[in-house]
């Protein structure tokens, strides 16, 4: 699983990790005319939680455009459900859940620990996932159980 500092090495355009910024908002991506940036709360606690919101963050600039500030707006709900997907996706992707069960992880906060997640983040992961396959997914020869969180090899 990447790292924080790995993570960071593949931001492209002005990121800061100690941006003055509102308690309440842990992260945000702007478009701006002079260059596009990524700025993070000074006050995230754990490289662990930093990485979770970049993830996020990276996922609005690969999948949104515009100003999508105003959540009231179906279009923009649905661009920020992307930029949280992408995120999902790059941390917590299937082939992941999957290394977990093979590493012999169990319960979320073990398997949030080896993804180096959080556990919230883990969640919305699962949660995001089980919104768009059902109960489960087949993945290569897997079966990925998202309520309850598991994992059963399909053999030949």
């Amino acid at each position: 699983m990447n790292s924080y500092e790995e993570l960071k090495q593949e931001v492209t355009i002005t990121f800061d990790d100690q941006a003055a910024l509102p308690e309440w908002l842990r992260g945000i991506y702007i478009e701006s005319g002079v260059g596009n940036m990524i700025l993070l709360n000074r006050n995230l606690e754990t490289d662990r939680e930093r990485k979770c919101i970049l993830s996020e963050e990276m996922g609005h600039q690969h999948k949104t455009v515009g100003d999508i500030t105003d959540q009231s707006k179906l279009e923009n709900q649905q661009q920020e459900l992307r930029a949280r997907q992408w995120g999902y996706e790059r941390l917590v992707p299937l082939s992941a859940i999957v290394q977990a069960f093979h590493a012999r992880v169990r319960g979320r906060y073990e398997i949030a620990e080896f993804l180096d997640v959080t556990e919230e983040f883990l969640q919305a992961s699962i949660d995001r996932y089980r919104n768009k396959y059902g109960l489960y997914t087949i993945w290569n020869n897997y079966i990925i159980y998202f309520d309850p969180l598991g994992v059963a090899e399909i053999f030949e």
